[in-house]
């Protein structure tokens, strides 16, 4: 996938659900600049994805998937989550955010 196939997915998900560009870029937490990615200017870090993904109420595997990115911990979990045909979207959403709630979980007691 390129970044314009990206950039249109990005795109058709603000449009269908009826956010302008500075909704979007409020909503996520992410300056209009560096938005831009939408139009194909720049790629999104994986922060901006999972802010993207809320904001556009889009699984983050998805949005990693959709931006030909792997997820930033190397596991495999998101992509089977975003992949699986059994799950219906909110349960891929659902999963997802437990299991970045479990990653961040982990996170913070190996810090310690």
């Amino acid at each position: 996938m390129t970044d314009r196939d990206f950039s249109s997915f990005v795109r058709d998900v603000r449009k269908r659900a009826h956010v302008s560009f500075r909704e979007l870029s409020d909503s996520a937490g992410v300056s209009n600049p560096y938005l831009q990615g939408e139009r194909g200017v720049r790629r999104p870090s994986g922060a901006v994805l999972r802010q993207l993904a809320l904001a556009l109420r889009v699984a983050t595997p998805i949005m990693y998937l959709r931006a030909n990115l792997a997820p930033e911990n190397g596991s495999a979990t998101p992509l089977a989550i975003a992949t699986d045909r059994e799950l219906t979207s909110r349960q891929k959403q659902t999963l997802s955010e437990m299991y970045e709630a479990f990653c961040s979980e982990n996170e913070r007691g190996a810090a310690k």
